[in-house]
């Protein structure tokens, strides 16, 4: 019985902490696209202040040329992360189903364990009875 606790709460606690794992990947993943997209608005900002908006030209901004490099990186690494969340979403789902399959095991074990005294003391009357008459 005690062991059956024991591996409830270390499943209980795997899944929290798979649940904290895709909430934290998320949470980057967001904030990645918000930078990019504050760099994107940045960047036509200074394209529309210089007038250039060709990134081969040669007077193109420098400031434009780093802020579409590091929207790009950011780019790449959110679409990383999107491959590393859907990883940890089927770990996650894989957890929460094998604890659910425990707890189901535990509930249904303690049920019998619940009906099982009264069968035990009834059927344990029963004999006691029959001894006497008999």
């Amino acid at each position: 019985m005690r062991s059956r606790e024991t591996v409830l709460r270390l499943k209980r606690f795997q899944v929290e902490e798979r649940r904290r794992q895709v909430a934290q990947i998320e949470a980057t993943i967001a904030e990645f696209e918000k930078v990019a997209r504050e760099l994107d608005r940045q960047i036509a900002a200074e394209q529309e202040r210089t007038g250039i908006n060709d990134s081969a030209h040669f007077a193109y901004s420098t400031f434009a040329k780093a802020a579409k490099q590091r929207r790009d990186n950011l780019a790449a690494s959110a679409d990383e992360l999107k491959g590393q969340l859907t990883a940890a979403q089927g770990l996650m789902a894989a957890a929460v189903e094998e604890l659910e399959k425990l707890e189901l095991i535990a509930e249904r074990d303690h049920e019998r364990e619940r009906v099982e005294p009264v069968k035990i003391e009834s059927g344990h009357h029963g004999r006691g009875h029959r001894a006497a008459a008999g």
